[in-house]
C-alpha cells in the first residue's frame, strides 16, 4: 500500500439496543462487517471515540452512544488483489460462467476501508479467468451477497456473458432463494414486503425502509418454528443492498445475529453463531450461451447447521 494515496473517511455509528455492553471492538466488527483484528488497529491508532474521547478494545458500548470513527480509505477505485479465499468451492465452471458457494467473511468485491478478502480476487487466485466488463474492481460481477452472508454467487467469464447475466438480474428473471433465520414467529406465516429501501438518513453504513427509496419485493414463507425464532424461506423480487435484512428489521423480526439491524445478541450467543443467519440456498438464471435453465443448491455451512442442532433440542440454552 505504500504506492497508493490514503485518505481518511469518518463514520459515525449509532450502538443499538442488541449490543449493549457489547466490548466496543466485538461491537463495530459485527455492526461494520470487519475482523475484530481490523477493528483493534483502529482502536489502538485512537481512530474510534465516544464525546471526543478515544476508546480503548476493553470499553463497553451503550444503547444509542454515537461513536466517530475514523477509517482509511483509497483514493480513487477501490483495488482489486488476487487472494486465495479459505474454503474456496466451485460449484460450478465452465468457459462462460463459474458459480462459486461463498464463505462468510468475504465480501463480493473490493470497496474502501474493506481489507479482507473478495469473491473476484479469490476467482482470479485460483486461477479462473473472468470477464473484464464493468469497473475495474468488480470485473465479472453481476450480482453480490453481503459479506456475512453465504452461499451461491455467479461470476462471469467473458464480455457476452456479462452482459447477458447483468440484463436478466436487471429483467428479474434470475430466481434467488434465500433461507434465513429471524427471531419471533412471523404472523403471518407467508407474504410478501413490498416497502421502499434506501441509505439510511442517519447513518450511512445500513439501510433502511424510506419513503422514496427504491421499488423493494420480498416474499417470504415459514419453513418451521422454533422457541423465539422462525426458519424461513425467501425469494427476492428485487434485489437491493441488504434487503432482507432491512425488511424483516423493519417488521420486527431482525436476523438472527444481525446486530446491525437489531437483533438480540443473547439469542446469538446462546445459538453460537456470530453474524447474521441467512444463507443463499438456490439459485437458478438461464445460462447466456446455450439459453438452457441451470440451477443450483447449496447446502447449509457448519455455523447454521450447528444453530439448528441447537434449536432442535426444543429450547434455547443459556448463554455462556
Amino acid at each position: 500500500m505504500s504506492q497508493d494515496k490514503l485518505e481518511r473517511e469518518v463514520r459515525f455509528v449509532s450502538i443499538p439496543e442488541g449490543l449493549h455492553q457489547e466490548r466496543v471492538d466485538a461491537a463495530l466488527s459485527r455492526l461494520l462487517g470487519l475482523s475484530r483484528s481490523t477493528i483493534v488497529t483502529l482502536i489502538e491508532n485512537n481512530e474510534v471515540s465516544r464525546k471526543g474521547k478515544s476508546l480503548t478494545k476493553s470499553d463497553r458500548v451503550n444503547t444509542d452512544d454515537y461513536l466517530e470513527i475514523t477509517m482509511p480509505a483509497i483514493a480513487g477505485e477501490a483495488k482489486l488483489t488476487a487472494t486465495p479465499i479459505e474454503d474456496f468451492k466451485v460449484v460450478y465452471d465452465d468457459s462462460d460462467v463459474i458459480v462459486i458457494d461463498k464463505p462468510a467473511g468475504v465480501a463480493a468485491h473490493p470497496s474502501p476501508g474493506w481489507r479482507g478478502p473478495t469473491v473476484i480476487g479469490g476467482v482470479i487466485a485460483a486461477g479462473y479467468q473472468v470477464s473484464t466488463s464493468g469497473a475495474a474492481e468488480r470485473q465479472g460481477v453481476v450480482h453480490r451477497l453481503d459479506v456475512g452472508t453465504t452461499g451461491l454467487m455467479v461470476i462471469a467469464k467473458n464480455e457476452n456473458s456479462y452482459s447477458n447475466l447483468k440484463q436478466q438480474f436487471r429483467d428479474r428473471t434470475v430466481t434467488k432463494v434465500y433461507h434465513a433465520l429471524v427471531q419471533g414467529h412471523m404472523d403471518p406465516t407467508e407474504g410478501t414486503i413490498d416497502a421502499p429501501i434506501d441509505r439510511h438518513p442517519r447513518e450511512d453504513y445500513r439501510f433502511a425502509v424510506v419513503a422514496d427509496g427504491k421499488p423493494s419485493i420480498t416474499h417470504y414463507k415459514a419453513l418451521e418454528f422454533f422457541p423465539a425464532v422462525s426458519l424461513l424461506e425467501i425469494e427476492l423480487e428485487t434485489g437491493r443492498t441488504h434487503q432482507i435484512r432491512v425488511h424483516f428489521s423493519a417488521l420486527r423480526h431482525p436476523l438472527v445475529g444481525d446486530m446491525t439491524y437489531g437483533a438480540d445478541h443473547t439469542i446469538a450467543s446462546r445459538l453460537e453463531i456470530t453474524r447474521p443467519w441467512l444463507h443463499a440456498r438456490e439459485l437458478k438464471f438461464i445460462h447466456p450461451a446455450s439459453g438452457s435453465e441451470i440451477a443450483f443448491f447449496s447446502e447449509y455451512p457448519q455455523d447454521l447447521t450447528r444453530c439448528l442442532e441447537i434449536l432442535a433440542k426444543g429450547q434455547l440454552p443459556e448463554a455462556q
